[in-house]
């Protein structure tokens, strides 16, 4: 069996590869445009699995596609990726000094089969007060115009977040421990202990990770 990573973003082909999976990264095509009245749950589902059989088409029957789908969301509104610097700067305003909302959606198909499990998880994110130097200066790097709500969660010198209490790792694009549950339904499974392996990583002390891997 083999894995296909369908996502070209670094961040998540870095988390995934702290499971030990052997997979390779296959970039999915879709409209990411939400649809009217729809909700972020509803959009984050379709578009993972969207992305999931988008790439699924034409592969072999041994693959197993991993598609996810992250945006945030504040006060229900669905923010994606900034358009230019001037959007980048409306967003991280609007998101300063409060808390919003990480959905991420993965959806796992299994090509010979057409099996395709589904899990989603969602992050409460308070962000820091930071100063119009800061976010300048980050806005200046060109980080935030390839991040829904225009800001990393990771990033070294900006550091946006302070006080989280749920999935780090769902807030950068891959909750893996929701990962783990769902592929372990395909019968995929890892010999890492993703939970340690995940905090080593991120430096990141989970008081969350219990609730999903306990189910």
């Amino acid at each position: 069996m083999s894995l296909v990573l369908a996502s070209s973003s670094p961040r998540r082909k870095h988390l995934l590869a702290l499971g030990g999976w052997v997979f390779r990264v296959e970039s999915a095509q879709v409209d990411e445009n939400p649809l009217p009245g729809e909700d972020a749950l509803e959009y984050v589902i379709r578009l993972a699995q969207s992305k999931a059989r988008a790439v699924a088409e034409g592969l072999c029957l041994e693959d197993t596609v991993i598609g996810a789908d992250t945006t945030v969301v504040d006060r229900g509104q669905i923010l994606g990726k900034p358009v230019d610097t001037y959007e980048a700067e409306s967003m991280l305003r609007r998101l300063r000094g409060r808390e919003h909302q990480v959905f991420t959606a993965l959806a796992v198909l299994r090509c010979s089969d057409n099996y395709l499990a589904t899990d989603w998880c969602v992050t409460d994110v308070p962000m820091r007060a930071y100063s119009d130097d800061e976010m300048h200066l980050y806005i200046a790097t060109g980080d935030p115009l390839d991040k829904a709500g225009a800001y990393a969660i990771q990033h070294p010198e900006f550091k946006p977040v302070t006080g989280l209490q749920g999935c780090f790792a769902n807030v950068m694009g891959l909750p893996l421990c929701h990962l783990v549950r769902t592929l372990a339904k395909m019968g995929i499974q890892t010999d890492e202990n993703i939970p340690q392996v995940c905090q080593a990583e991120l430096q990141y002390d989970c008081s969350f990770f219990r609730q999903v891997t306990t189910g």
